[in-house]
């Protein structure tokens, strides 16, 4: 969560939870964090320039929006360029984007279905750059953005995975056709397998097996040695989980601490879950294995998190099954 700690500190951390079983990380890329409280928003792709040279897992930016802060060709280079310093390693996360980040360019911030068709034509120019390589030149000529012949001249062998962050149906059915994977957050297990359908149904509509593309989940979590700690942790550190309306609109992380005031433990429920005990998150996290994912991405909203790193290495990630 590069919203809540300095980079070298989610650096060192995110070398420590390798060194204790972690297997990859995804890293946040906000330009505020959603509530003064955390304090921090370093940019991401320096720091998964850091975490290349730290870890030997997977890493990505969790997620990217191609659409206001960056021309889709600026992701396309950044990310290129991470995969070929790291092969094998890098995926590019993508979503929407939120005004929280989005906004401080000063466009116009335009309602849902705009920003989802931005994000797809953003995608059409990335794959056209991945596609190309360094062979050839591409252009583009869009509702929304254009692109003057060029192409990637540092390019991996491999171009990375794109993975499309939704949670909606309709969405993921678009994603499903033009994405290599699905991002999405914890829900209820049915909204889930509906997800799911819908983006192998677009797997399928465009001549691709769906067994193939990675599924990852992002899940939120407050574990601290006592209840009272984890929830205050919650309440403190990521009160925007408790928050049951879109966020999208929001602009100023102080205009978030305003709500965060309203935000009571209850609000969390069939959220997040809260809990001291690491055999209650197991057995959560267990449920989404169940579901089929590929990955699953873990946050602890607390800062205590070699603590947590700990307890977790020690006792959820060994009695875990697939």
């Amino acid at each position: 969560m590069l919203e809540q700690f300095a980079p070298m500190e989610a650096v060192e951390l995110s070398a420590y939870a390798e060194s204790k079983g972690f297997s990859g990380v995804m890293a946040a890329d906000h330009f505020q964090p959603w509530v003064p409280q955390q304090g921090q928003s370093a940019f991401v792709w320096n720091v998964l320039t850091a975490l290349g040279e730290r870890t030997t897992g997977d890493m990505g930016p969790g997620v990217t929006a191609p659409t206001f802060r960056w021309h889709p060709a600026m992701v396309a280079q950044a990310s290129a360029t991470l995969a070929a310093m790291y092969p094998g390693r890098h995926w590019l996360g993508l979503g929407s984007g939120e005004a929280l980040n989005e906004h401080i360019v000063g466009q116009y911030w335009p309602e849902v279905p705009e920003r989802i068709d931005r994000m797809f034509e953003a995608i059409e120019i990335i794959r056209k750059l991945f596609a190309a390589g360094d062979k050839k030149d591409v252009k583009h000529s869009g509702r929304y953005y254009k692109l003057e012949s060029t192409r990637l001249w540092t390019m991996p062998e491999v171009p990375p995975e794109i993975l499309i962050a939704t949670a909606g149906p309709i969405t993921a059915k678009k994603a499903g056709a033009v994405a290599d994977g699905l991002i999405t957050v914890g829900a209820p297990l049915e909204k889930i397998e509906g997800l799911f359908a819908r983006f192998d149904a677009g797997m399928r509509e465009s001549g691709r097996d769906p067994e193939k593309a990675p599924k990852v989940l992002q899940l939120h979590m407050s574990w601290a040695p006592t209840y009272e700690e984890a929830l205050e942790n919650a309440l403190t550190e990521w009160p925007n989980g408790g928050m049951k309306f879109p966020k999208g609109d929001i602009r100023s992380p102080h205009e978030l601490a305003q709500m965060a005031k309203l935000v009571r433990a209850e609000d969390f429920e069939g959220r997040m879950v809260i809990s001291e005990d690491p055999d209650v998150h197991r057995a959560y996290i267990q449920r989404f294995v169940d579901l089929g994912f590929d990955r699953i991405y873990l946050h602890n909203v607390g800062r205590n998190q070699r603590e947590w790193i700990d307890v977790f290495s020690r006792d959820v990630l060994p009695a875990l099954a697939r």
